[in-house]
């Protein structure tokens, strides 16, 4: 852990990015870095940050500790394939493509019989592109404690980590962080056209959910108290918030929560069956 890392990120997208931005000058330099991408545009804003690039898997890999893959999960298969070649005995492959369970990628890397087991599978959410995100982790086998140090390090760069043992606990985590900024944002926007039916401009039913959202995360992360605690401090008997949370119950909001995240989960489940195939 102690050794500057040397990096390579197949795919320079959004969330290639955002961990370089985290990681660059602090557990690496410019140069550690090396960006695979098709995209010449892509890649041209990468080198103006002193980074190495190319358009295709090259020898630059086989000098380069750690790979991330950080592609669409249908071009995953094919970019995996084309790496295989600069494979080291120290490479510490992670994966950041939603929907493809770590087994398979270890197939892709080692082929027929010889699965690369060195792998960390991650599955980080969009909030990471701001430094804010919330990532789940999980290792197969060949990954030293090293290893996962290394790629704990790399996570905790764009926000907190979460460990789990199995390709279906990455499927809860899909469910949940993953999908979950998008169940947060369809809130939000129910909060505000809720204020604004009842009489509030845009601008300020925008501000006043925002900041309750923010504020109410905020204490919840900060206290030692329990959610239960917290929700029932804000609900006085006969009152106000009580009248709210009767209707929400009633509707068992709940339930209706906890079926999408099911419905989320079984999805990542059939993702990652069809992109074995």
């Amino acid at each position: 852990m102690n050794q500057e890392l040397t990096i390579a990120f197949i795919g320079g997208g959004n969330m290639a990015t955002a961990l370089a931005a985290g990681l660059i000058g602090k557990r690496c330099g410019a140069h550690d870095v090396h960006v695979v991408d098709v995209n010449q545009p892509v890649l041209d804003k990468w080198a103006q940050q002193g980074v190495t690039t190319a358009s295709a898997p090259d020898a630059v890999l086989s000098s380069r500790r750690v790979w991330i893959f950080a592609v669409k999960p249908q071009y995953l298969k094919a970019a995996v394939e084309s790496c295989r070649p600069y494979l080291q005995d120290d490479t510490l492959v992670i994966s950041i493509a939603a929907g493809i369970s770590a087994e398979t990628i270890s197939q892709w890397l080692g082929g027929a019989g010889r699965p690369w087991t060195r792998l960390v599978r991650c599955m980080p959410n969009t909030p990471a592109l701001i430094g804010s995100g919330a990532s789940g982790l999980m290792a197969l086998d060949g990954a030293s404690e090293d290893d996962r140090a290394v790629a704990q390090q790399l996570m905790r760069a764009v926000g907190e980590v979460v460990w789990v043992q199995s390709d279906a606990q990455i499927d809860a985590v899909t469910a949940l962080s993953g999908s979950g900024p998008a169940y947060v944002f369809l809130f939000l926007e129910s909060l505000i056209k809720g204020g604004i039916y009842l009489g509030l401009s845009d601008d300020q039913a925008r501000t006043l959910a925002l900041a309750t959202l923010n504020g109410a995360t905020q204490l919840a992360a900060l206290s030692h108290e329990s959610l239960a605690v917290l929700r029932e401090r804000v609900t006085s008997r006969g009152g106000t918030t009580a009248a709210a949370l009767d209707v929400l119950n009633g509707k068992e909001f709940p339930a209706i929560v906890q079926q999408a995240m099911q419905a989320a989960r079984e999805r990542a489940a059939e993702l990652s069956s069809e992109f074995a195939k």
